[in-house]
């Protein structure tokens, strides 16, 4: 676990926000409490002066670096012997989940456009970094797996995959998030591209998810649900020009 341990108000802000938008693992102590018995890296501002016991890994910074010392301190969690994997499971907003070995290190929901680079940021600096991508959404799984390039990709069977979520649970990016969990640990087939060229059925589906979506009022027509499916527009913004044709 990640501890940030400063009396350095500008660099704990900066730490908590940095550290919560990559879904890490973390707590927050005052210099001088005991730190949790999980700690394994510490992040401080020079000035706090502490003194961190072994084998706790230290990361000094400062707020312009927080990123940097994030990035750090994530490397710290890793370890040398804990392989960065990352799993997809591919949607209108992807789960994300980034594991060192067995250790969930961060965790994204994002929107699709954003699935690669946030993905590349999570290995960038990993030179045996794999990443495991659901089959299961094949236009949107094909747009994250043909994004990868130079980037170690398999493509994962995602049957069973997502949890049932209990009582109290209700949150769809909780799911996804678990799915993407899941699908890091599950070992896939090679692929460097899939096919991206929408089949009949994919089309007529988004034509018909259009129609469901204004209550039968209207459909989009084959070229805007062939550009919905590419990953070029949302179904919402194709809804939109076509209203306004």
């Amino acid at each position: 676990m990640i501890v940030v341990v400063t009396e350095d108000f500008a660099l704990y802000h900066a730490a908590v926000e940095e550290l919560r938008d990559r879904g890490a693992a973390f707590t927050t102590r005052e210099p001088g409490a005991d730190l949790p018995e999980r700690t394994e890296v510490v992040i401080s501002a020079p000035s706090d002066r502490l003194s961190v016991p072994e084998p706790v890994e230290h990361v000094a910074a400062t707020p312009e670096a927080v990123r940097e010392a994030v990035e750090t301190a994530l490397g710290g969690l890793r370890g040398g012997d804990g392989r960065t994997v990352v799993g997809v499971d591919p949607g209108e907003r992807p789960g994300i989940a980034v594991l060192a070995g067995d250790t969930v290190v961060a965790a994204y929901h994002v929107p699709l456009g954003e699935a690669v680079s946030t993905v590349l940021t999570a290995v960038e600096g990993e030179p045996d970094a794999l990443v495991r991508v659901g089959d299961g959404d094949r236009l949107r799984s094909a747009r994250i797996v043909n994004g990868l390039e130079d980037v170690a990709v398999e493509l994962v069977d995602e049957s069973g995959t997502t949890p049932r979520l209990g009582r109290g649970v209700g949150d769809k990016g909780v799911s996804d998030v678990l799915a993407a969990v899941n699908i890091a640990r599950i070992e896939g087939d090679p692929v460097e591209t899939r096919d991206l060229d929408p089949t009949a059925g994919e089309i007529q589906r988004i034509k018909d998810a259009s129609r469901d979506r204004t209550d039968g009022d209207r459909s989009i027509d084959e070229e805007l649900a062939r550009r919905v499916a590419l990953g070029e527009v949302t179904l919402a913004e194709a809804l939109d020009e076509h209203r306004e044709s």
